[in-house]
């Protein structure tokens, strides 16, 4: 019986080839296969990291020696591409955006439950050492009853109209590809949220280039979460109580410190360095809960994935958003 845990890749682009190498990285991983629409793609991609080599994705999904499947392709592919998986009876760890938007989400979680199939977003930030840091301090109390988050994600991306960040039908946008990275970190933290307001920027190619949020939390407190397409931001994330503040420095997504600033002037920082490229956490979290045999980790629930699938349609809606997924959807259940 083979110990090590054998991973198909969905997907050959820039983000599965940074998943590969965390495969390498990770401790009873093993890298079995990857599947591409291009042959080509997929051998080059194996001759790189490993694997067999599939000319389309259900030969991936279908393969014998697969136990997860991780899809790495653009967001409005997620859909189908994780449903083909899960049809096949593979475990499944997927991309954020997990989809474009809640209903998908949805019957994609139904279906995992239905089969009784782990299936995941890979928020790899959730399983940083940072978090978890953060969420230690503030559960100590050093900083007080926390009242508010705040956090920005942005770059001036040097792209054509073409490049997936541009790029309407490939879930283009600075929402869906930066936002959700401090949106999910605010209701990490915060908790539930009730109330959004939204307000964003708009380029020629017709997607937000750059998005403000304010959130109100189900416990009372407000997060303002910013990403952009246009301007290099800060990139950080502060946590601030009544006693003081901790903040997940420069490019807080995958900080390696963690600096606390109490009331009374003391200081901190704490270093909180992530194993190889950052994402080795996420899977060695999918592993475990695969091996335990269970339909969701407690670390990224379908819930969170859900609820932060929900906030993003509304702040979609409140900015006039939308993409060809929510047509089909809306067609779907009007015919």
């Amino acid at each position: 019986m083979n110990d090590k845990v054998r991973w198909g890749i969905l997907g050959t682009g820039k983000i599965a080839k940074a998943f590969a190498t965390a495969l390498e990285d990770t401790p009873d991983a093993q890298l079995a296969a990857v599947g591409s629409r291009n042959l080509d793609s997929a051998e080059l991609f194996a001759r790189e990291f490993g694997g067999t080599a599939y000319g389309s994705y259900d030969d991936l999904v279908g393969a014998a020696d697969v136990d997860l499947v991780y899809v790495g392709t653009p967001h409005p592919a997620h859909y189908e591409n994780v449903r083909l998986a899960l049809e096949a009876g593979k475990g499944v760890l997927c991309e954020k955006a997990f989809t474009v938007n809640r209903r998908q989400a949805e019957e994609l979680v139904a279906l995992a439950r239905e089969k009784n199939l782990f299936l995941m977003e890979a928020m790899w930030t959730r399983f940083l050492p940072a978090l978890a840091e953060v969420r230690r301090i503030v559960d100590s109390g050093e900083i007080g009853t926390v009242r508010q988050v705040n956090a920005d994600l942005g770059f001036k991306a040097d792209v054509g109209p073409d490049h997936r960040l541009f790029n309407p039908v490939l879930g283009g946008g600075a929402l869906l590809d930066l936002g959700i990275y401090p949106l999910s970190i605010a209701v990490a933290l915060l908790g539930p949220v009730e109330t959004v307001l939204a307000h964003a920027d708009f380029g020629p190619t017709g997607v937000d280039e750059q998005t403000g949020i304010l959130l109100r939390h189900g416990g009372g407190g407000m997060s303002m979460c910013s990403c952009s397409l246009r301007a290099r931001l800060p990139s950080e994330l502060t946590i601030a109580g009544e006693r003081g503040h901790v903040r997940m420095n420069t490019m807080f997504y995958r900080a390696q410190t963690v600096t606390v600033v109490r009331a009374d002037g003391i200081s901190r920082t704490v270093p909180t360095p992530y194993v190889g490229n950052g994402y080795v956490h996420e899977v060695a979290e999918a592993q475990r809960c695969w091996r335990a045999g269970l339909v969701e980790s407690p670390g990224m629930t379908h819930a969170d994935t859900l609820a932060l699938m929900g906030v993003m349609d509304e702040v979609r809606r409140q900015i006039g958003l939308t993409y060809d997924a929510d047509q089909s959807m809306t067609t779907k259940e009007n015919p």
